[in-house]
């Protein structure tokens, strides 16, 4: 006996002209004495496939319709038809139906609409809904674009290190691993990766083009719905140039994972856009868009006159040297541009000790400066309409004496990276690379409003369940 899948049978159904096999989990049942219509679901496609069975024709009827459950998995064999709707859908006219095995009466997904708080109480048995299995769908299909993208562009993948001596944002937000202090395991602290880039730049040495692509850790006591203990990230080094140059990589990668996510997920997409159908633009304006290029002391100009002119930020206070937050983000790309931007050149104070330092101070005109000392680094952040930030980029700092001057003015722990300082010593000519919270773009193509629904089974404060 040959199961066909769903997936099959919608793509192809003209094929199918004789029985077939299917088998899957009972989504909905509905039953009028004679005749039940049960809706299931094998996981291959986001559609569910409507059985028609009847108490004259149907082997099982009276056993599985009065038996069967919702949550339920079931064998059917039959012949497929066109719905008496003729809507262009399909259904099996069941010849047999078997119960295989039976769902216990306290499921709790039932036909109904449920939240996404309650469904994150049960994520073990979530990606049972529609909504989860469109977003892990997608997941899927970004995680498979993303490893396409660079392999085709002749990037080496690097498995960083999981557990680490290094906190590479220098932040402290390190999950440390307690080692029994009569018999330490390492011979230092140890603790889980924030960041796999460190480890990439060194690669990038040596095979010029690389990227890592794995779980991060932070350690943020934060319970905002854009941050998780636990998430992906993807990061690519490339030798031998500067943030222009990444930034045209960085709008070439963002352009290629959406296209193929837009050309590979059309029924997630769609049901997604059903209640949403704004994603339907912002997946459009991220493919034809040019992103712009706006440096960081012409953003806080035009902030402050935003600012000047009435306009209605939570947070009025505006300054060269201010880490700006995603309402200002979003003004710029949203109100001014119209598009995504790459917001670049910050002030050296508000970013983190590896960026290269650049030669000149960035004009700014006003006179609202900060904690900083005019000094910027050629980083560059993605700004999209709808977000803010997505990506976070890079020039590192190939100068040694820069950059140990730079871990001792932030108090870092050299020792932990002399490794990593030490690589400006044997050839380190530049270097450049980015980082891409991989939960956040999913975020951002379905217009998910919390991380925790983007990941299988999320890691937050205060919560490790499942």
């Amino acid at each position: 006996m040959k199961i066909i899948e769903l997936s099959n049978l919608f793509k192809n159904p003209n094929e199918h002209t004789e029985q077939v096999t299917v088998h899957g989990w009972i989504k909905s049942t509905r039953d009028s004495g004679k005749i039940s219509f049960i809706e299931i679901n094998d996981g291959s496609s986001i559609l569910n496939l409507q059985i028609v069975a009847k108490a004259n024709g149907t082997e099982g009827y009276e056993q599985t319709i009065k038996m069967a459950r919702t949550g339920s998995a079931i064998i059917a064999t039959g012949i497929i038809k066109l719905t008496e709707k003729a809507d262009g859908k399909i259904e099996l006219v069941a010849s047999i139906i078997k119960i295989l095995k039976q769902a216990h009466e306290d499921y709790p997904l039932q036909k109904k609409q449920h939240s996404m708080e309650f469904l994150r109480e049960i994520a073990h048995l979530r990606p049972r809904t529609k909504t989860i299995s469109a977003i892990m769908t997608v997941r899927s299909k970004l995680a498979y674009a993303i490893h396409n993208f660079f392999q085709e562009s002749g990037f080496l993948w690097v498995a960083a290190p999981i557990i680490t001596a290094n906190d590479a944002e220098g932040a402290g937000e390190n999950f440390t691993i307690h080692q029994d202090p009569t018999k330490p395991f390492f011979d230092k602290t140890a603790s889980l990766t924030v960041s796999g880039q460190l480890n990439a730049e060194a690669y990038a040495q040596a095979f010029k083009k690389v990227y890592t692509f794995g779980p991060t850790f932070r350690a943020e006591r934060s319970h905002t719905n854009r941050h998780a203990s636990e998430f992906w990230m993807v990061e690519p080094e490339i030798a031998f140039i500067d943030l222009t140059q990444l930034q045209y990589i960085i709008e070439s990668f963002i352009k290629f994972i959406t296209r193929y996510v837009n050309e590979h997920c059309p029924e997630e997409i769609k049901y997604v856009s059903a209640t949403k159908p704004h994603i339907i633009d912002r997946i459009n304006q991220i493919l034809t868009a040019e992103f712009v290029r706006v440096d960081y002391a012409t953003g806080i100009e035009l902030l402050e006159k935003a600012v000047k002119d009435g306009y209605e930020f939570e947070d009025k206070d505006i300054y060269f040297g201010k880490d700006l937050s995603s309402e200002h983000e979003r003004y710029l790309c949203e109100k001014v541009y119209n598009a995504p931007i790459f917001l670049q050149n910050f002030p050296k104070e508000i970013k983190a000790f590896y960026m290269k330092q650049n030669d000149e101070t960035k004009s700014y005109k006003g006179t609202n400066i900060r904690n900083v000392s005019g000094a910027t680094v050629a980083a560059c952040d993605l700004l999209v309409p709808g977000v803010g930030e997505i990506v976070g980029g890079s020039q590192r700092e190939d100068d040694y004496d820069k950059l140990m001057q730079r871990v001792k003015e932030l108090n870092i722990d050299v020792t932990s990276i002399q490794w990593y300082i030490d690589l400006r010593k044997y050839g380190y000519f530049s270097s450049a690379g980015f980082g891409l919270g991989f939960e956040r773009m999913i975020m951002y193509i379905l217009d998910v409003e919390n991380i925790r629904d983007t990941i299988p089974f999320p890691r937050t404060n205060g919560s490790l369940n499942f």
